[in-house]
């Protein structure tokens, strides 16, 4: 665990360069990547049900609010590209270096809850689509997600163009299942096409439509993509930047309009299949997925779960990296990605699975509601930071936004924001009517917590109004000057860990090359059976035995070249015996062979050279 560098998801920053000079369509194909990995948040599980509710008791008449969400999203996905092509930084650290620590610490807080939320809504709908396609109980489905956790440590190591890619797969299942089921239920193109053109909205009609565009537009995808944008090495000059620009605003257009289809196609799915065979009160996912099999045979509904498992695995991929760069971005922190993205995971596999086992399968389908009522009230808390750092001169320079994207960003913040407290509020009226508001203690949490998130929404909205923002660097730097060099201290002792493999000889030579026969060797070995966990160095087993052998046969090899050498057996935890020893020696160096293992490798087999080095505070020596 430790602090980050300056740049956003780090391991793959700069890793696919698009600043060679290539015709439009190959530089094209050199940028296209993060608006995909961002357009899955636009067609998970938790925009189903709203699509599912709107088509089956409106028909096709909300479809221009799902254009107009659309348009919003391509907006504000593009002014978070933006801003991490012309300053490099991600909005958590854009927020960090320009609000108070205080203010840091609730955004990150907000940001953690809402992406945990859009984590739970992947879970859930992954666990229904595997129940709807294999009759996995859905308590099993739940659990089988932590797996997804492993699946991203994979392809991470892999590099970000293996994960676009395989996100664009899972996006092409959902586009091909959702046109075959187009083909099934042959909607009326009339109808489709009248559902584009705007008309009155009144009630239900109106509840729906706040959810569509609440769903729609997503905090963690606006972290993602100012980060996503960053792993394109570009010419940093103004022609650069231009360029960077525009070819991911063509990246998000077609990958922002490739959602749109989805989610127009789930609706116009439902209006099709349920509004107009009189099913007019379908917002269950697996409700409509047992329709689907009663009006239209077998194929329509395991086209719809396999395209739900789909969306669900593609928007958990997304939805953990996300998880990183608000944790790097907003309180410095890095810590191992795999333990990130588990700890994501259990955060929202826990409530899924105490729903599941305390209120039933049934209660799922509200706990996926539920979650998208937390994400609508962190959503100002990204959009607002976001349009004010990109109206900034003194950040963003001459690419600063013109007076007409400042009016149509304002005015979708405005309307988002707005639409999102009046949900809600609905929602916190609902609880009031509740049996759940006699417990006076949740009463008054739930008013606290609405009351903090209110004075917070109102502090990030006019600070930086208020309070200039300014141009800062995120790590800063001490003054240049010159090193102060001085003689080379000798060692006088360095320990090497050894465990009798090749690494072994390549270990030594390296430490008796950085000392000389004047400074003592120190090996050390630590023994790891079964017998040595529990008796510790009371045990002498064969396998104890004969590594004694080896430790006397090296120190005697060593003695006759004139070095002075001893040596030490440890019994049990490698870690902590190692760094034991070198602090009990004193010495100065610690020489250590290193197996070459990553990932997957380092998690079965552990990383012992990590492990050792946040305990001692000399020198290491890696050797590979």
């Amino acid at each position: 665990m430790g602090k980050q560098s300056e740049k956003s998801l780090s391991e793959v920053h700069g890793s696919i360069d698009a600043s060679q000079n290539k015709s439009w369509f190959r530089t094209l194909l050199a940028f296209i990547g993060p608006a995909y990995l961002v357009s899955v948040g636009y067609m998970d599980p938790g925009n189903w049900a709203t699509d599912i509710a709107g088509g089956s008791r409106f028909g096709y008449q909300l479809i221009w609010i799902l254009l107009a969400s659309n348009w919003i999203a391509l907006l504000l996905q593009s002014l978070a590209a933006k801003l991490g092509i012309v300053k490099g930084w991600d909005l958590a650290q854009a927020s960090r270096q320009q609000y108070p620590h205080w203010v840091n610490i609730s955004l990150y807080v907000l940001a953690e809850i809402a992406i945990a939320a859009t984590d739970l809504a992947e879970i859930i709908g992954m666990a229904i689509g595997l129940n709807l396609l294999f009759d996995l109980p859905l308590l099993y489905g739940v659990i089988i997600t932590v797996l997804d956790t492993f699946l991203l440590l994979f392809l991470i190591n892999k590099g970000i163009r293996k994960i676009e890619l395989f996100i664009v797969s899972l996006v092409s299942i959902i586009g091909l299942s959702f046109l075959a089921e187009m083909l099934i239920v042959k909607p009326e193109v009339a109808g489709v096409l009248k559902g584009f053109i705007p008309s009155d909205l009144s009630g239900d009609a109106l509840y729906i439509a706040i959810g569509i565009i609440g769903a729609t537009v997503m905090p963690h995808n606006l972290y993602l993509h100012s980060s996503l944008v960053q792993t394109r090495k570009i010419k940093r000059d103004d022609e650069g930047i231009k360029k960077a620009i525009k070819f991911n605003f063509f990246d998000s257009a077609i990958a922002l309009n490739l959602a749109f289809f989805v989610n127009a196609a789930i609706l116009v799915l439902a209006a099709a299949a349920f509004y107009n065979n009189g099913l007019t009160q379908v917002a269950d996912i697996s409700n409509a997925h047992q329709l689907l099999q009663g009006l239209f045979g077998n194929m329509a509904p395991i086209l719809f779960a396999i395209a739900l498992i789909a969306a669900g695995q593609s928007s958990t991929i997304t939805g953990t990296l996300a998880g990183q760069i608000v944790m790097e971005g907003y309180i410095n922190l890095r810590i191992s990605p795999w333990v990130r993205r588990l700890i994501t995971r259990l955060v929202a596999v826990v409530p899924a699975v105490f729903t599941i086992l305390y209120f039933g399968d049934a209660k799922l389908g509200e706990l996926l509601i539920f979650s998208q009522v937390i994400l609508s009230l962190q959503l100002g808390f990204a959009v607002i930071p976001l349009i004010h750092f990109t109206n900034s001169e003194t950040i963003m320079g001459k690419f600063k936004n013109s007076l007409w994207i400042k009016i149509l960003a304002w005015t979708a913040a405005i309307v988002i924001v707005g639409l999102n407290i009046k949900l809600l509020g609905q929602e916190v009226g609902n609880f009031l009517d509740s049996s759940y508001a006699s417990a006076y203690w949740l009463k008054l949490l739930i008013f606290v917590a609405l009351g903090f998130t209110a004075f917070l929404l109102f502090y990030v909205s006019f600070h930086p109004l208020i309070n200039k923002l300014t141009e800062k660097h995120i790590v800063p730097h001490l003054p240049i000057k010159h090193l102060q060099l001085e003689s080379v201290k000798p060692f006088k002792q360095i320990a090497v860990t050894v465990d009798f493999s090749a690494h072994d000889e390549a270990s030594i030579q390296y430490a008796l090359s950085l000392g000389n026969k004047a400074c003592s060797y120190l090996l050390i070995h630590i023994v790891e059976s079964a017998a040595a966990m529990r008796h510790g160095e009371d045990v002498m087993d064969i396998e104890t035995l004969q590594d004694i052998k080896w430790m006397e046969t090296y120190v005697a090899d060593l003695k006759l070249a004139g070095y002075m050498v001893s040596y030490q057996m440890g019994y049990g935890s490698r870690a902590n015996n190692i760094a034991k020893m070198v602090m009990d020696a004193n010495a100065q160096l610690l020489v250590m062979g290193a197996h070459g293992h990553a990932g997957l490798k380092d998690l079965i087999f552990g990383s012992t050279v990590d492990a050792v080095r946040h305990k001692l505070k000399i020198p290491i020596l890696v050797v590979r």
